[in-house]
């Protein structure tokens, strides 16, 4: 049996465990790295794609294990039909982590010694801008759990259930009589959605199908639905949750920048000039920092990390998604046609437009602090912001003119600025930071550089 490596979503879904089984640079400088989702070692993704009441859902999970093993249960606000379901490529969703990341920029002082230059080409910061045969008799005992299979089918590797129910209890021993181990905790966070007249997606996988496929890796599954809900189940993949789980949404829209309605969406720190060592430390930086700024907003919010108009970046830590690309996620309004997206038909949009409006909303969730699944709107807002840290490389050639001189004044209390600015963004200890500092410029072997060393006035 191939074992399962692709990482699968906790966040809207719960996994159970079928118990039948054995156990183009725009700016002055250049990109240097991103904090994509490889960062969190749980990490959901989800893309929205969403205009008016037509959502079409993209789902990728952190499941590790075998395929056999694999079954997930997420909230659905109508009865699906075969064509409203298919399996996307996870290439779709690296593409938008990638496009949508938080990024390091790179910046390297002009001389100032040179005689001339034009002040409108310093390096200097641009603006800142995301097999299912059901015998008669299981039949009859569904129905008399209060639950109803609204329709089956095959997807790709994919066996899927629609399922509706009366009260949790119902479905819960339905689906462990069908041989879904469910686990502890389930009935009680099964509750809402039930009085919400929520339906139920039930995806397993087809083995056969899954051997005649050729993937070595589960593909994400996508849904599309017509509802005036716009909001994502996080609650039932909080049932095992012992830590905090992260979740990365990408919401694509015609309008603008989408936010959360029933909690605070809030910028992440951005547009810092921080010490240039953290060029080899990005990764532990950003972490910290989104702990940091999490731990501030009292553990509650989402935070934007990116949103920008899909025709364009500034800087390109990915090229933007092509017209097919949007399509494979889900995009359904290019062309003003639906012949090439993963939805129905009918789900065509009456005016075309080309436009493709991104947010990423990182947020970090727990049971205590996100009693309510979040919701979204889309909004007119179409101001473009990214998470971006810049690295300010002095100048580090001869200087014996005035201005050059002044220049050397004024950096140890530029480097000091930056010292405190990461401090201040991670909590990491300041005296560490000063010390790392002194030995990145260190390295540095200019002939005048060695005595600026010496003076550079960094306090202990």
């Amino acid at each position: 049996m191939k074992p399962l490596r692709y990482l699968v979503s906790l966040l809207l879904i719960f996994v159970v465990v079928l118990s039948f089984t054995p156990a183009a640079w725009a700016f002055c400088g250049f990109y240097v790295a991103k904090a994509d989702t490889k960062l969190y070692n749980k990490a959901s993704q989800v893309v929205i794609v969403r205009d008016g009441d037509r959502t079409v859902l993209t789902m990728a999970n952190d499941f590790q294990g075998e395929v056999k093993d694999f079954a997930m249960v997420v909230p659905v606000p109508t009865v699906l039909q075969k064509e409203q379901v298919r399996v996307a490529e996870p290439k779709i969703i690296e593409r938008l982590d990638a496009f949508s990341a938080p990024r390091l920029v790179e910046y390297f002082d002009s001389d100032p010694c040179a005689p001339m230059y034009d002040s409108e080409n310093l390096p200097r910061p641009s603006a800142a801008p995301s097999a299912l045969n059901e015998s008669s008799a299981r039949k009859r005992s569904a129905d008399s759990l209060g639950v109803t299979v609204e329709a089956r089918f095959n997807v790709g590797e994919y066996d899927i259930v629609i399922l509706s129910a009366k009260e949790s209890g119902g479905l819960e021993t339905w689906l462990n009589r069908s041989g879904y181990k469910i686990p502890k905790g389930a009935k009680e966070l099964l509750k809402p959605y039930i009085r919400s007249s929520m339906k139920f997606f039930v995806a397993k996988v087809n083995l056969d199908k899954f051997e005649q496929s050729g993937y070595q890796l589960l593909r994400p599954l996508q849904i599309s639905y017509k509802s005036p809900k716009f909001l994502l189940p996080i609650r039932l993949g909080m049932i095992n949750a012992t830590t905090e789980q992260d979740l990365i949404v990408y919401i694509l829209s015609p309008k603008g920048q989408a936010e959360i309605t029933n909690y605070r969406t809030v910028k992440v720190p951005s547009n810092a000039n921080i010490p240039i060592f953290v060029k080899k430390e990005f990764g532990e930086f950003y972490k910290s920092m989104f702990q940091t700024a999490y731990t501030k907003e009292d553990r509650k919010v989402g935070f934007l990390e990116y949103a920008w108009d899909m025709g364009s970046c500034d800087p390109c830590s990915a090229e933007p998604l092509t017209p097919e690309e949007l399509k494979q996620a889900g995009v359904f309004w290019l062309d003003g046609s639906t012949a090439d997206a993963p939805v129905s038909p009918r789900f065509r949009r009456p005016f075309p437009t080309s436009d493709v409006f991104i947010t990423r909303l990182h947020v970090r969730y727990t049971r205590d602090k996100f009693p309510e699944d979040p919701t979204f709107q889309a909004t007119s807002n179409r101001e473009s912001f990214q998470g971006r840290y810049i690295l300010q490389h002095p100048f580090s050639g001869e200087l014996n003119c005035p201005a050059g001189r002044e220049y050397k004044r004024t950096l140890s209390r530029r480097f000091e600025q930056e010292a405190q600015t990461l401090a201040r963004l991670t909590n990491w200890n300041i005296q560490d930071i000063r010390q790392k500092m002194r030995l990145t410029v260190g390295n540095l072997t200019n002939s005048w550089w060695e005595n600026f060393v010496a003076w550079l006035g960094f306090r202990d």
